[in-house]
């Protein structure tokens, strides 16, 4: 994709949601970082439905090792791979305690060594809880940044370091978000809605998926 083209590309993202956000929900830097590290291969609203009541009375590494692995995944086990998930948790608290004194660091290389913490994670946190020019490359964006052209790769590392490439400076805090909004919504793996995408124009995908039936009765066609 041409830069005059990824900076419109944006610059309609940017319009259409000014402000976005990440969907898991957090009281703190701590609950987001266990709430990123339970939504591998689990949904948002999945997690955000586990950890509403956990997160109301655990958010600290401290309240998280009193609770206990088992009472821990008394909360969590409607997630997959719960069991691994928890233990991951409960190992994290505690590195946390040893080593930064209960507080999550706002470093990305400190943040993967933490157990069940990969680069993916570490970059969501960095990025949504200290404004760092981050990209987390989940399946969304994965498939966004190589079905448009605007960051092709055929891994997930290389399909990041393409967006750090590409994205210009103002759009580069809140690049991730919008790209996996859109994956999430628009841009779908199965039946990507392209009639109404707003970027339909500058994408490299060439077989737009028509409106279905019931859209073009509603558009009066």
């Amino acid at each position: 994709m041409k830069k005059a083209d990824v900076i419109e590309f944006y610059r309609r993202l940017a319009e259409a949601n000014p402000h976005p956000e990440t969907e898991l929900e957090s009281v703190n830097t701590y609950t987001l970082l266990v709430a990123v590290v339970l939504s591998a291969q689990a949904t948002d609203a999945g997690v955000n439905k586990a950890t509403r009541a956990l997160f109301a009375t655990v958010d600290t590494p401290e309240k998280m090792l009193a609770l206990g692995l088992d009472g821990l995944k008394q909360h969590i086990r409607t997630i997959g791979l719960f069991n691994t998930k928890a233990k991951n948790v409960i190992a994290l608290s505690e590195a946390l305690i040893a080593e930064h004194g209960g507080e999550v660091p706002a470093n990305r290389d400190a943040l993967e060594k933490l157990p069940g913490v990969g680069r993916k994670t570490a970059n969501v946190v960095m990025n949504v809880a200290f404004g760092a020019e981050t990209f987390a490359v989940d399946t969304h964006i994965f498939r966004v940044g190589n079905r448009t052209g605007l960051a092709r790769g055929k891994t997930v590392l290389a399909v990041e370091k393409a967006l750090d490439k590409a994205t210009p400076a103002p759009f580069r805090v809140h690049a991730h978000h919008w790209l996996i909004l859109h994956g999430r919504y628009v841009c779908k793996a199965r039946r990507p809605e392209c009639w109404r995408c707003i970027e339909i124009d500058l994408c490299a995908f060439k077989p737009k998926t028509p409106a279905p039936k019931a859209a073009r009765t509603q558009q009066g066609e």
